[in-house]
């Protein structure tokens, strides 16, 4: 028995913020003209309709799917509240009685949901599972801004966009996920951050914005190396040819086209979501997959990346 990813949906708020927008809302610290896109690419993100939640975000995605599963699961770097569940809000908005609970990861949240869904469905727990995910991190970005140094400081947070994907996994005796494989460096954890919120710093407002270090997260990643993702290759004895798509998450564009070209990804097997769509956080690899299409009996990757630091890959049969 294998457990296979059946549909995919995404939603993305109909609100648009150019990177041109978000240098004219910064307040206090005036950046050059053009700056972020020249840095990034991302022309575009997508910003959640005030009063929109995390939950709002993924029901649109999931109600686009069949809702015959025995299991929700919300994936997600974003929340609606410490407490409860956001998976409990979104399977009462979307009149499901099933068993659920929260998965969290930074932008890897919804890859570890459905590697968490597919050991679930192996066990025999659960046969059909629906993983959902809904990112609202337009709500942490800090606009007011003191000089250059905050500025940088406070960078990650202008690539991000506000996105809702859902994906829903049964139970397959054909075909499915075929190989997965997980890694961190937890000792890299404080170079991104959203720090509010949490026991740390419950109530205070200065920490209630995304912080980070571009230039040392990049620096971590290429510590950490591309060895995972070789391996994947090397252990199913497959190329990256052998995929319809190969998806990957994606922060610049600078640093996608350094890790296709490490690891030999072909032009053509990739979907550039970033530049008109942003930073979608965990739901970038399923929103790729809908952009590019796929038809069963596909094979696809994703390659995740995500704060923390943690890398993932995932290969399917579709």
């Amino acid at each position: 028995m294998k457990a296979r990813i059946v549909d995919i949906a995404t939603y993305l708020p109909g609100l648009i913020r150019t990177s041109g927008d978000v240098e004219e809302r910064i307040e206090g610290f005036r950046a050059p003209k053009g700056l972020i896109e020249r840095l990034t690419g991302i022309r575009r993100r997508h910003v959640a309709a005030d009063g929109q939640q995390a939950s709002d975000l993924a029901v649109e995605a999931a109600r686009q799917l069949d809702h015959d599963v025995d299991l929700l699961i919300f994936a997600s770097a974003s929340q609606d509240m410490v407490e409860p569940a956001t998976a409990h809000i979104v399977a009462a908005k979307l009149g499901l009685s099933c068993p659920v609970f929260d998965v969290k990861n930074a932008c890897n949240s919804l890859l570890n949901g459905i590697q968490v869904a597919e050991a679930l469905i192996l066990s025999g727990a659960h046969r059909r599972v629906l993983v959902c995910t809904g990112e609202t991190p337009s709500r942490a970005i800090r606009w007011q801004v003191k000089d250059r140094e905050q500025f940088v400081d406070s960078f990650a947070g202008y690539t991000l966009s506000d996105a809702g994907a859902a994906v829903l996994l049964a139970a397959d005796p054909r075909r499915g996920i075929f190989y997965r494989d997980f890694s961190a460096d937890s000792t890299a954890w404080d170079i991104g951050t959203l720090p509010g919120g949490g026991s740390a710093h419950p109530r205070d407002h200065e920490y209630s914005y995304f912080r980070g270090d571009g230039r040392r997260l990049k620096e971590a990643f290429e510590k950490a190396g591309p060895d995972i993702f070789v391996t994947a290759l090397k252990r199913t004895g497959l190329s990256w040819d052998d995929f319809a798509i190969v998806a990957v998450h994606q922060v610049a564009l600078p640093y996608l086209r350094f890790l296709a070209d490490t690891l030999g990804i072909p032009e053509d097997r990739l979907v550039v979501s970033l530049p008109e769509h942003g930073n979608c956080a965990s739901a970038t690899l399923p929103l790729q997959l809908q952009l590019g299409g796929w038809a069963p009996g596909d094979r696809v990757a994703l390659l995740g990346l995500g704060g923390g630091i943690s890398m993932g890959v995932m290969l399917a049969e579709m």
